[in-house]
């Protein structure tokens, strides 16, 4: 089955003009609901193998309009952090996910909030762990606000700090690796962002924005930063999902690196919220820099700060 006929069970095919129904939320918990999309649908146009992934990672993401009752009528709301391994089979599709969750918003869990928000999480993970085949976590988070810590714990320094935007063209608007660029590095470790990330949905083609965190150690060559930047922008007219994005950026930079096992790359991109909810993507060379970059990312009890676009 293509991919836009799995994800168009709730959203409708992309450009095909179809009116989607009014969608009524139930007032029972509704599995049936959410939709995996096989990865290896996406991956295959840039040569990833799910048999032998370039990379360890994550999918993170952050949920913040979970709610449901209490027997005596009280709701119960709060952000719901959900991780799962990039080596999973399946990701969820973010409409189903969505409205899985907004099946909870009139069902009742009994009168102790602790026991009822322990018995919601353990629904929810193991529903979204059998539709996605793979281990689940999650993490209802009531009271967050003040208390977030910073998404990595490196510092990245902005890619438009580093060059001299005024004198960049920027003209290429679909993805394209063969505008990198590579110059002698300047140091051991290359650590950049940019909040220039936008791509769009492949479904409904509606845009995606995002910052994009990028890390690579150990090269003797790294990309310059105004054709690293030219490339994050050629993004632009891309319709992807944010997993797809984040996997083909690590990929082209791995691709550079062929044959140079002393190279590690790390790709994390944070996107901003839509339909109440954000995706937070995490791809690396090793478990090592995964725990040094973005353990904050992938530990479920941990909020971490939003961007200045999230």
């Amino acid at each position: 089955m293509e991919i836009n006929e799995i994800v168009s069970q709730h959203l409708g095919k992309a450009g095909d003009g179809t009116v989607v129904k009014p969608y009524v939320t139930p007032d029972e918990v509704d599995a049936t609901l959410l939709v995996p999309v096989p990865r290896h649908l996406n991956r295959t146009q840039y040569g990833i193998d799910d048999n032998n992934l370039p990379f360890v990672g994550f999918d993170t993401w952050n949920a913040y309009e979970v709610s449901f009752l209490l027997d005596n009528g009280y709701p119960v709301s709060g952000v719901m952090k959900i991780v799962y391994d990039s080596n999973s089979p399946a990701i969820v599709e973010s409409k189903s996910i969505k409205l899985y969750l907004n099946s909870y918003n009139m069902v009742k869990f009994g009168n102790d909030i602790g026991t009822a928000i322990f018995d919601v999480e353990e629904q929810i993970m193991n529903d979204l762990s059998a539709a996605l085949d793979t281990d689940v976590r999650v993490f209802l988070h009531r009271y967050g606000n003040g208390n977030e810590v910073a998404p990595f714990r490196k510092q990245f320094e902005r890619l438009e700090n580093m060059v001299e935007l005024e004198k960049i063209t920027f003209d290429a608007y679909n993805e394209d690796p063969s505008i990198i660029q590579m110059e002698k590095a300047n140091g051991s470790v290359y650590k950049v962002t940019t909040n220039a990330l936008r791509s769009n949905c492949r479904v409904t083609n509606q845009p995606d924005w995002g910052d994009v965190y990028i890390a690579i150690e150990g090269a003797d060559q790294t990309p310059t930063p105004a054709s690293l930047l030219q490339y994050v922008v050629s993004m632009r007219k891309e319709n992807h999902f944010h997993e797809e994005i984040c996997e083909c950026i690590y990929k082209r930079l791995y691709d550079l690196y062929e044959g140079q096992e002393d190279v590690d790359i790390f790709v994390g991109c944070l996107y901003t919220r839509r339909g109440g909810i954000d995706i937070n993507p995490v791809r690396c060379s090793n478990e090592l820099m995964l725990e040094e970059y973005a353990c904050t990312i992938q530990d479920v009890t941990e909020l971490h700060k939003k961007t200045e676009r999230q």
